[in-house]
């Protein structure tokens, strides 16, 4: 009787867990292309990389409140030194 149970609870433990698992076909049958279709997928990537060279190169400042400032932006200043604090350092006491 025992051993029944112990099957029918591993039965029970593995069940939801094997229906978790996806089913995976690592080796799926891809058809593949027609000479037509490498040909209209040929001539519709010539088209999308003429029409990516036809964007203009931005020119002008992205500043969306560059005309709202009475100055210019100032250059970051250059961080100072970090010194080491710690036993090795003096301190002023």
């Amino acid at each position: 009787m025992r051993v029944l149970t112990a099957v029918a609870v591993a039965v029970l433990l593995t069940v939801p867990a094997y229906a978790q698992m996806p089913n995976v076909n690592l080796m799926p049958e891809v058809p593949t292309k027609t000479q037509e279709e490498k040909e209209q997928d040929a001539i519709k990537d010539k088209a999308y990389k003429e029409s990516l060279k036809k964007i203009p190169d931005a020119k002008t400042s992205s500043d969306p409140w560059g005309t709202v400032r009475s100055d210019a932006p100032k250059a970051a200043t250059p961080a100072k030194p970090k010194t080491k604090t710690g036993s090795t350092a003096q301190h002023s006491q």
